[in-house]
């Protein structure tokens, strides 16, 4: 084998077709793009999910679910994680200003206070709202539980 006798494999490279050169192109007239329609005039450009007229797989398929906008969503904190907060800061109240501090809510957030988990310090909590185990287990430990 010699570099002068190299040679692609036979029918790998074909010459591009050139379209609209002439009737004896064999690509002339309507340059591959078949008769009249929107896809052979220039410009054509599809909008996405088209699909040609026919009802769209989008608008057929049917909508689920539903969002309550009047909802009220809390975010949950457990008690664990006040007799955490307790344990590593030694506080004996806790309150919004404090979660919002140490990064366990946000701004806006609205803060529910869960019975998960076992409390044994005694803690004044205030939140925007306690399940019933949590006033329970707060009171049990002989703290309070105010709602804002």
């Amino acid at each position: 084998m010699k570099l002068h006798t190299l040679k692609p494999a036979e029918g790998s490279i074909k010459d591009r077709k050139r379209i609209g050169r002439g009737q004896g192109s064999g690509a002339a007239g309507t340059a591959g793009r078949g008769h009249k329609g929107a896809k052979s005039r220039s410009g054509y450009k599809s909008k996405r999910g088209f699909e040609g007229g026919q009802m769209p797989l989008q608008r057929r398929v049917p909508k689920f679910g539903f969002n309550n906008f009047n909802r009220v969503s809390y975010k949950a904190i457990n008690l664990g994680d006040l007799q955490i907060l307790q344990e590593k800061y030694s506080v004996d109240t806790i309150d919004m200003h404090l979660l919002k501090s140490k990064g366990l809510v946000a701004k806006n957030d609205l803060v529910k206070i869960l019975g998960n988990g076992t409390l044994k310090a005694k803690l004044n909590v205030s939140a925007n709202a306690f399940s019933k185990t949590a006033i329970e287990a707060i009171e049990k430990a002989g703290g309070t539980a105010s709602k804002i």
